[in-house]
């Protein structure tokens, strides 16, 4: 079997698999649940439904805590890029759109029609972020990129030094590794610093 996603791979490719008796499972979570359920579905197709269960024991209820929490204090407005010249973000119909939610962010650039919409730094600057979060992936933001946001020292995220270089695979990988994602970021987002 070949795992594909709906993001990642090209159509025809997973036909052409398809079109050879290769079985496809295609994926397209656009939800910390979804990423949940993914993992359910993975045990049971790969014939391992006690580990996946042993993995969901944990996840699950962490993030009804964490998104719990997250409702009960206002939301932080985030900025959270993905590529870099030029600047790249995602809007509300994305899987790291969700995890932001969840642990209580609020994606400055939901708003956007294009999921994944190129931003100035102006526009960045104009949506006021508390929050910047620089991941290493896809684009391998480095502390020297920190500096590209200087100019804007008006911004809460610039004036308050809250510019975060973080691990981008908790916030873009579904699966497991979001249990990351959800015992960091909350806490990321509400510190002073």
């Amino acid at each position: 079997m070949v795992i594909a996603n709906i993001e990642e791979n090209v159509r025809e490719h997973i036909e052409a698999l398809r079109a050879w008796a290769i079985p496809v499972w295609v994926t397209y979570p656009r939800t910390v649940a979804d990423g949940l359920r993914l993992i359910r579905e993975l045990g049971e197709l790969t014939g391992a439904p006690e580990r996946a269960a042993a993995i969901l024991a944990e996840l699950e209820p962490l993030s009804e805590r964490v998104r719990a929490a997250s409702a009960a204090r206002p939301a932080v407005d985030v900025f959270y890029a993905i590529w870099r010249g030029p600047y790249m973000t995602v809007n509300a119909d994305t899987y790291i759109n969700d995890v932001l939610t969840v642990c209580g962010g609020r994606n400055v650039f939901a708003d956007r029609p294009e999921r994944y919409p190129t931003v100035t730094l102006a526009e960045i600057a104009a949506r006021r972020p508390r929050v910047i979060l620089l991941p290493d992936e896809p684009f391998r933001f480095r502390q020297t990129h920190v500096a590209d946001f200087a100019p804007y020292s008006d911004v809460p995220a610039v004036r308050e030094g809250r510019i975060h270089l973080v691990d981008g695979k908790p916030y873009a990988w579904h699966g497991p590794r979001v249990g990351e994602a959800l015992r960091t970021l909350p806490a990321l987002l509400t510190s002073r610093r």
